[in-house]
């Protein structure tokens, strides 16, 4: 079984440690944990992975997020993967800081990244996992918070919550979404 994780983020040292990012940091510590390394591709840094016999094409586009849905049919394509094994990785201002949600679809709400996604496949139906960054911002400076460096707490929190989101995909990768939400939903 071969199955697609991108994870959402920018290119560019400026974005590099930013909450928008969390989907690139999420990508390294799976490429890390397993030993992989990031090749440059078309639209996108690309690793591939093995888990229990399963491969997993792991991707950060370098289409930019409100792009993201080229990189993303590319590489279905271009690996012959179903929509039913992608899986989406991405920031989620609405969540508190480190938790994470799963669902098997949906609309993007107001995160243009995947909103890109959904309009580029034509259809919301792929599970997608959402990373709480939290919203402790003053209204009207959203895009400076999404935009903002991650300050010295907040990494320390990020570490294991990297870890918690490795065992989801994981999990999703050997038992499905559905069983993968059971689990780390809410955990």
């Amino acid at each position: 079984m071969k199955y697609l994780i991108a994870c959402l983020g920018n290119n560019g040292a400026e974005y590099a440690g930013t909450r928008h990012n969390i989907g690139f940091e999420v990508a390294d510590y799976l490429a890390a944990d397993s030993g992989a390394s990031f090749l440059t591709d078309r639209y996108a840094s690309v690793a591939h992975l093995k888990f229990k016999g399963r491969q997993l094409v792991v991707i950060k586009p370098s289409t930019y997020m409100n792009l993201s849905g080229n990189a993303v049919r590319y590489w279905l394509q271009k690996e012959g993967i179903e929509k039913e094994n992608l899986l989406v990785i991405y920031d989620d201002k609405d969540l508190p800081l480190g938790a994470i949600r799963m669902r098997g679809k949906g609309s993007g709400g107001s995160h243009n990244g995947i909103n890109h996604i959904i309009e580029t496949l034509g259809t919301d139906d792929f599970p997608r996992l959402r990373f709480g960054i939290g919203n402790d911002f003053a209204r009207g400076y959203q895009v400076d918070f999404v935009l903002g460096k991650w300050d010295s707490e907040e990494t320390e929190l990020l570490k294991p919550r990297l870890k918690v989101v490795a065992g989801a995909v994981k999990t999703f990768v050997t038992i499905g979404i559905a069983r993968a939400m059971n689990e780390f939903n809410n955990k």
